[in-house]
């Protein structure tokens, strides 16, 4: 699968950033499909942009997202919908009291918007992007609304309802809609040497990672009105900065070159994660920037085909970003981190330029994990 950075949230400056405009994409959709298809990728990622969407309260613009589908549709693109990738309508919040009615709603505007349209696909919705990053980034580290300090769980708590609220605001226009959560994928280890406080309380922190699907499982917080069928599809977002020591702003190489017995396999984390809920798997977001990307994409599709020698349902893998992208707080800061960049100079992504390193690593990883699932019983199992 391929994913397009569509977030529209206010910055750490307070500046409204809208990614699906900087990196060119919304302007050069049909060409960024095409290009995709030539590596055989037909699923992608895509966003709706809530800020965008809806300009006042109650009132929606779903027509940059109809342009988006029916040219999908012309070249037989299968799209992923979030509905909120980190941004939020300028008057509202997480914390606001009128915000998870306000999600709902929306939800299902969008529900029957797609419903009217007539459109072919199987509608697949992420309600609400990676809550558990989204929630420290407002609630912890003041980076974006509600620019909080020490208010973490608050702000997960709150988009836990709305999360859950939208989902049945979905169903009850369209029972079918399937369900894609996307969590980051973490391990927390304690350091070196390790009392035992410190390796419960990396135990304790390793299991928050959970707390945003045991929310909507009904596991935890069952007043939010949780249950276990809200988890249908999983997705885990896992880059190379997703496993660290506890109380350290040190983490553990992602290659393990120094074979330190802390570190984890991407298919252990993936098995824990299914062996927790017992659904269908998908590396949700996955991407590493500069010259380390080739590496990268071969060592996450020799972890993938782990997981699928494990006889995990895993159903697939998301490059996120396809395509480079700014930086949220500096937009003349460019990732490095797609597929194809953006060239020196061009700001706005305009055009693009192939990594030929990190598409030849793809195309070998490809054909490595064709080869790895037609080895299986039921080749056909993993693919929407």
């Amino acid at each position: 699968m391929g994913g397009y950075e569509c977030s529209d949230q206010l910055n750490s400056s307070g500046q409204r950033v809208d990614l699906l405009l900087e990196t060119g994409h919304l302007q050069r959709l049909k060409a960024d499909y095409e290009q995709l298809l030539s590596f055989g990728i037909h699923t992608v990622r895509e966003g709706i942009r809530w800020s965008r969407v809806e300009r006042s309260p109650g009132v929606y613009d779903f027509s940059d997202v109809d342009k988006m589908i029916r040219c999908a549709m012309e070249l037989g693109i299968q799209q992923v919908w979030d509905l909120c990738h980190f941004g939020y309508p300028d008057d509202l919040t997480p914390l606001h009291p009128r915000f998870a009615d306000r999600f709902a709603l929306l939800c299902k505007a969008f529900a029957s918007f797609y419903q009217s349209g007539n459109y072919e696909a199987p509608l697949i919705v992420t309600p609400i992007n990676e809550v558990s990053f989204i929630s420290w980034l407002g609630g912890e580290a003041a980076g974006t609304t509600p620019y909080c300090v020490n208010h973490g769980w608050h702000v997960k708590y709150a988009l836990m309802r709305a999360y859950i609220k939208g989902i049945e605001a979905l169903l009850d226009v369209d029972p079918g809609i399937r369900i894609l959560t996307t969590e980051p994928l973490v391990n927390i280890v304690p350091p070196l040497p390790a009392d035992e406080m410190q390796i419960e309380q990396a135990r304790l922190e390793h299991e928050f990672q959970f707390q945003s699907l045991d929310i909507l499982s009904g596991r935890i917080c069952p007043e939010l009105g949780g249950k276990p069928e809200y988890l249908d599809i999983l997705g885990f977002n896992y880059y190379y900065n997703n496993q660290w020591i506890l109380g350290l702003q040190n983490f553990l190489p992602w290659a393990n070159d120094y074979e330190d017995e802390r570190w984890r396999p991407l298919s252990s984390l993936l098995n824990e994660a299914y062996n927790r809920y017992g659904r269908p798997i998908v590396l949700s977001e996955t991407s590493h920037p500069g010259v380390d990307r080739p590496l990268w994409i071969r060592f996450i599709s020799g972890e993938c085909a782990k997981a699928v020698q494990m006889d995990l349902p895993f159903w697939g893998v998301c490059l996120y970003p396809v395509i480079d992208r700014p930086d949220w707080d500096d937009l003349s800061l460019w990732h490095h981190s797609g597929l194809w960049d953006a060239p020196e100079g061009d700001n706005k992504g305009e055009q693009r330029v192939l990594c030929e390193p990190y598409a030849q690593a793809l195309r070998e990883s490809m054909l490595h994990m064709s080869t790895v699932l037609s080895r299986k019983a039921e080749p056909g199992i993993y693919t929407w």
